[in-house]
């Protein structure tokens, strides 16, 4: 792209943004170039839409940016705050996203829109992040989805500030923390049919030394193909981390807790 094509793509965005910042109290979003590839054109309808529902009224400060994703802080119509992740369809991996959505039998969608693999990735977060709160496990409260924004619990203070992960803030008492997060892995595979596929600290928040697992999008359901796979995956990562913790527990003692 041009720098005169550029520079009218980021006008553009600015205009629309200043129209949602007079109109539902959009703010914080000082970085031109993120706002260029986070609000386009149909996202911006989307966060219309959704300010009109009450789910979100001011959208304030990154939480947290990804190669597919960024993470923001918002507050709905009660002043609540809230969590809204916006997946951007130019960025976003696509054939990841199809490895981990094909095979699922909840999901029927074309594999060569992209666009639509981006919605149905959302709504598989949506649905998976349901399922294991239903179900006991300690993630974020999901509460809509709409094409690629989902708006979810905020993790952290009353004061909006968000929870660390395991990896920037580690536990206090590893032990107990690795007996919670070994409970809601068991939770996840016996109660809500899933299997995370990437957990490790990163994806682990520390939430007043309570664990609150995140990033939830590829999980699966149990009998899918590559289940069994994802699962050893998350029981290595989650001994290895630990192991750096102090605690000592081989990825066989923890299949069996799991199991």
């Amino acid at each position: 792209m041009s720098a005169d094509k550029k520079d009218k793509t980021f006008h553009k965005v600015d205009a629309a943004l200043e129209r949602l910042k007079s109109e539902k109290r959009l703010k914080s979003v000082e970085d031109r170039r993120v706002a260029s590839e986070v609000f386009d054109k149909r996202t911006l309808e989307v966060l219309y839409k959704l300010s009109n529902t009450g789910y979100l009224a001011v959208l304030d400060g990154v939480i947290s940016t990804g190669k597919e994703a960024n993470v923001f802080k918002g507050l709905d119509d009660n002043d609540n705050f809230v969590a809204v992740k916006i997946y951007r369809i130019a960025t976003s991996d696509f054939r990841k996203m199809q490895y981990y959505i094909q095979g699922d039998p909840r999901f029927k969608v074309k594999m060569g829109n992209k666009r639509q693999i981006v919605h149905t990735w959302v709504n598989k977060e949506f649905r998976n992040l349901k399922r294991a709160y239903e179900n006991g496990v300690r993630v974020p409260r999901p509460f809509v989805s709409r094409e690629n924004v989902l708006i979810m619990e905020f993790i952290g203070d009353r004061e909006g500030n968000p929870a660390p992960t395991l990896k920037e803030a580690p536990p206090l008492d590893p032990q107990e923390m690795f007996n919670k997060i070994i409970y809601y892995m068991r939770l996840l595979y016996r109660e809500a049919g899933l299997v995370h596929g990437d957990l490790s600290a990163f994806n682990i928040l520390n939430f007043d030394e309570e664990p609150v697992i995140i990033d939830i999008s590829q999980a699966v359901v149990v009998d899918h193909p590559i289940a069994m796979e994802l699962l050893e995956r998350d029981i290595k990562n989650v001994s290895r981390d630990f192991k750096r913790f102090g605690v000592s527990s081989t990825p066989q003692e923890i299949r069996k807790m799991i199991i």
